[in-house]
């Protein structure tokens, strides 16, 4: 299948793209990052999702919107209406299968950045606009939020031994996914899966389930 899925150059993008690569699919990368995968199947796009030019990429069947930025000044320009102005250009295609949003466990708890929290919180809702109108195309349009995940945005925390032992007495599981596990749960909610559509799915290791009694 032709998949296109933005901010692939690192993280759980390019995890995401490995992923459908691996497994047989042509993938077109969106980054404004230079690219970083080598593969036969895999192309690449120098652009940004909110300001630059998106090239016109008939008979798409996937899409998935993960490029993002955080407590940057431009969280709701990049997370929100980047992703926004992507799916427009994109998924309202007879071709489209499913169309996919990396959000945050943020969108549902608040816990972040004031704009990064409302920036996949506005995610979320778009989503469920998009499942209404891709529904026709026989088409899912779902979101994915993870909570902690390793990757290099998150070192300030995961290299400071004070911070992450605070991180993980707030965690259920203590750990964090890997950006390869979230690259697992994105193929299943667009591959895999087709009778779920307009759901987000949580996978934070239990962070929003903690709850200490004290009696």
């Amino acid at each position: 299948m032709k998949v296109v899925i933005t901010g692939t150059s690192n993280g759980i993008g390019k995890a995401i793209a490995q992923k459908f690569l691996d497994c047989g699919h042509e993938v077109i990368g969106i980054d404004v990052q230079p690219q970083s995968i080598k593969h036969a199947h895999y192309s690449h796009v120098i652009t940004d999702i909110f300001s630059g030019e998106l090239p016109e990429i008939q008979g798409v069947e996937i899409l998935v919107n993960n490029a993002g930025v955080q407590d940057s000044g431009r969280d709701i320009d990049v997370n929100l209406k980047g992703s926004i102005r992507v799916t427009e250009k994109y998924a309202f295609q007879k071709s489209m299968k499913s169309v996919l949003f990396i959000a945050s466990s943020s969108a549902s708890s608040g816990a972040e950045f004031p704009e990064y929290a409302a920036s996949k919180g506005g995610m979320v809702a778009y989503m469920k606009n998009v499942a209404l109108r891709v529904a026709k195309y026989g088409a899912t349009a779902n979101s994915l939020s993870p909570g902690g995940v390793k990757t290099s945005l998150n070192d300030h925390v995961m290299k400071d031994p004070d911070l992450w032992e605070q991180i993980m007495n707030e965690t259920l599981l203590p750990k964090w996914a890997e950006a390869e596990e979230i690259a697992e749960w994105a193929y299943f909610m667009t591959v895999v899966g087709r009778s779920m559509t307009a759901q987000d799915i949580l996978v934070d290791n239990g962070e929003q389930a903690k709850a200490n009694f004290i009696w």
